[in-house]
């Protein structure tokens, strides 16, 4: 995973999967990276994500609720169709904006 900071918006791109092996190394490198930066907005790049699972949704909302608490939003850019599907399915797409 990589990031860039500008301004108030942190953005991490995403690569390979995000399941139920990989989700808690992600869940904990984005809380650091959101901590230390103070970022008011979340922007997840999932253009170089393969797959995920219910996992990996877990970990967006979890994302949400964090940015949520500190008065910032999420927002997900370019989800597979696939990936797309999971967040519409599940409901993602009702609490983040797709970009």
């Amino acid at each position: 995973m990589r990031h860039t900071i500008r301004g108030d918006t942190l953005t991490v791109y995403l690569t390979g999967e995000l399941d139920h092996h990989s989700a808690a190394g992600v869940r904990q490198e984005l809380d650091l990276l959101i901590r230390s930066s103070r970022a008011r907005r979340l922007v997840m790049d999932l253009s170089e994500l393969r797959f995920m699972d219910s996992s990996g949704v877990g970990v967006v909302i979890g994302r949400y609720n964090q940015m949520a608490r500190r008065g910032g939003s999420l927002a997900v850019r370019k989800p597979s169709s696939q990936i797309s599907r999971i967040f519409d399915l599940s409901g993602v797409y009702q609490i983040v904006e797709r970009l």
